[in-house]
């Protein structure tokens, strides 16, 4: 049996020895990283200060706890940080030791994986094609198991690149405290949103103790390899405890220092919301012109596109695309998509025509 191949969106390195493309050739639209890179502002200051290695961070990391704290409006005592978003998914989870979870989907499948590790039962609750991915969250709650004690929502989600409104994570939290339920939110792509404001759940910190906001700067800010990730929650007996799970100093010197000068960085961070505000918005125009392809509504910097046309799978447009040493992701790997589904993330202009051009000829 011929078995086609699945591809996560860092798999260049796998990409590379299947298709014998040298990963450096390839554009990378799967990774969902910001294009402009990392700041050049950051760089240099960083380069100047390479001693912070020979110490030991702050065991409280209370200076990049103070700048994600100006970052985000909310206040340092609220704020974790650890080695990227991942370690905190896996420290909740673990410290949380629920027994039942809910999770939207389709989604991330480290939750998944997560929970498992930790002898969870898990229901998704899968977004619905009919409503373009859009959540209905008065039948996300009436669904939700009696017996739940923890839901997971992405938000701006992977893959769907829908988003709920702070009004209806508000809703959610605010069910689920009645029940004893905790909320986690992962906020991954929410930096990237046409307005924070209209969706980020940072503002509910304050008001529910059963909710904790996770972002990271691998996406965002360029930085994966740097693995920084930050949590936000207002249970300081939920913060003592995971705080207690975790390794001493997992976050080094070098990533703190570059978390305080990333997040400061106004510049650069004014510069990635104006790309890719405008080339989403051009990107989304042009594609709503094809004949074979539906895009849905887009808060990341991503676009979920459905393939219309008879006999087109994702995956012979990924592997078209892999010819033409583009890279987006195949989404047949996502539970509940049964579709034909691609996601491609926003890059440069140049980048961004060419692989324009090249799925035009498929789908226009």
């Amino acid at each position: 049996m011929n078995i086609k191949p699945s591809f996560h969106g860092s798999d260049l390195e796998q990409i590379e020895t299947y298709y014998g493309i040298a990963k450096e050739e390839m554009i990378s639209f799967g990774a969902n990283v910001n294009p402009l890179g990392i700041s050049s502002k950051v760089t240099e200051a960083l380069k100047q200060r390479l001693d912070v290695i020979t110490r030991y961070p702050d065991r409280d990391y209370k200076d990049l706890r103070n700048v994600i704290a100006a970052y985000c409006h909310t206040d340092s005592s609220y704020v974790a940080v650890g080695n990227g978003s991942t370690e905190l998914i896996s420290l909740l989870i673990s410290s949380r030791m629920p027994k039942k979870a809910f999770v939207l989907g389709p989604t991330y499948s480290e939750y998944g994986r997560e929970l498992k590790l930790s002898g969870a039962k898990t229901k998704q609750y899968l977004l619905k094609e009919s409503l373009d991915f859009r959540l209905d969250v008065n039948d996300f709650l009436a669904q939700m198991p009696d017996d739940t004690d923890l839901v997971i929502i992405c938000n701006p989600n992977n893959p769907t690149s829908s988003a709920l409104t702070l009004e209806e994570m508000r809703k959610i939290v605010s069910e689920c405290a009645k029940h004893d339920i905790f909320v986690m939110v992962d906020e991954t792509y929410a930096e990237f949103a046409p307005s924070l404001d209209a969706i980020s759940s940072i503002p509910l910190a304050a008001d529910y103790e059963n909710l904790m906001i996770l972002r990271g700067v691998s996406k965002f800010f360029a930085a994966p390899g740097l693995r920084l990730g930050y949590g936000i929650t207002s249970s300081q007996n939920f913060l003592n405890t995971l705080k207690e799970r975790q390794i001493p100093w997992s976050l080094n010197s070098f990533g703190a220092l570059a978390g305080e000068l990333m997040l400061a960085d106004h510049d650069h961070i004014r510069r990635t919301k104006e790309l890719i505000s405008s080339e989403r918005e051009r990107m989304i125009k042009e594609i709503s012109t094809w004949k074979y392809a539906k895009l849905y509504p887009a808060y990341g910097n991503f676009l979920f596109l459905k393939i219309c046309k008879q006999n087109l799978s994702s995956f012979d447009v990924f592997e078209y695309l892999i010819r033409k040493k583009l890279m987006v992701r195949d989404c047949s790997s996502f539970d509940g998509l049964d579709g034909e589904f691609i996601r491609f993330c926003v890059m440069n202009p140049e980048d961004n025509d060419r692989l324009l051009y090249y799925l035009k000829e498929l789908l226009g």
